[in-house]
């Protein structure tokens, strides 16, 4: 069931690392301005299909199409010019720099002019920049000039996730972005992740979190050994289902009748 006009489609990818596949045709969806959550156990295939994505370990056959056209992704840099942010479990976050400074991490603004080309960066505006982003998207870091390596777990991810909102032009995808945090940072990563989707991009979350998945996306796709298995709305299914259709229950259950 796609909810709207598809922004990323990925056909028929296969993956394989030596002996093991870890993607055996596996396909998947995103719909432009939609919130979609990935699930599977561990060893399902998921954090490969990101790393496909995202260009990290291009697939070995299949086809990715962004809005409609063929994509190339044989590098990070490849997605990121596509307008494809991750945001990593480990963040990516230098702890030892400010907010400011890890918004801009690797993407420094530069000074007009001769300083320009002697490499001066332009810091008043990289710190404008990165407060006008963290209003508009609502997310509170107490001070952006104190190193993230400070910051509590939640304003640690809302650094990562305003970073990736700020370069991004399309999709986001988020990689376990609530395992490390407790209930009330978990539901304020729920409430960025909405916001991030408000300001005209699509997220894909891949994340063990099932209550919180269901309670934020639009639809619930669900990969065992490779695959995609089902993709369903998210109010149309519950945890057990989800448990059952990640464990292949349901497979079970239709072999034995």
């Amino acid at each position: 069931m796609i909810l709207t006009e598809p922004l990323l489609e990925v056909r028929d990818l296969e993956v394989t690392f030596g002996h093991i596949q870890a993607l055996r045709g596996a396909s998947l969806t995103v719909g432009k301005h939609e919130i979609v959550g990935l699930v599977g156990d561990n060893g399902a295939g998921k954090s490969t299909l990101v790393k496909a994505i995202s260009g990290v370990r291009p697939a070995d056959s299949g086809q990715i199409y962004v809005e409609g056209a063929p994509a190339t992704l044989g590098s990070p840099a490849a997605s990121r010019d596509l307008g494809i942010e991750v945001v990593y479990q480990d963040l990516a976050l230098a702890s030892h720099l400010d907010s400011v400074e890890n918004l801009f991490l690797g993407r420094q603004l530069r000074r007009g002019g001769v300083l320009r080309a002697l490499g001066f960066v332009d810091r008043a505006e990289m710190r404008r920049v990165a407060t006008e982003t963290f209003v508009t998207l609502k997310m509170t870091v107490k001070d952006l000039s104190t190193p993230v390596g400070d910051l509590s777990g939640g304003q640690r991810q809302a650094v990562a996730v305003a970073r990736a909102a700020h370069w991004a032009e399309r999709l986001i995808i988020m990689d376990e972005p609530t395992a490390a945090l407790g209930p009330v940072q978990t539901e304020q990563v729920g409430k960025m992740i909405r916001r991030v989707r408000e300001h005209g991009l699509s997220v894909l979350v891949v994340s063990h979190d099932l209550p919180q998945v269901l309670d934020i996306c639009d639809r619930v796709v669900v990969f065992r050994h490779g695959l995609a298995v089902a993709s369903v709305a998210s109010g149309d299914i519950g945890v057990r289902d989800l448990v059952d259709l990640m464990s292949g229950a349901e497979a079970a259950d239709e072999e034995e009748l």
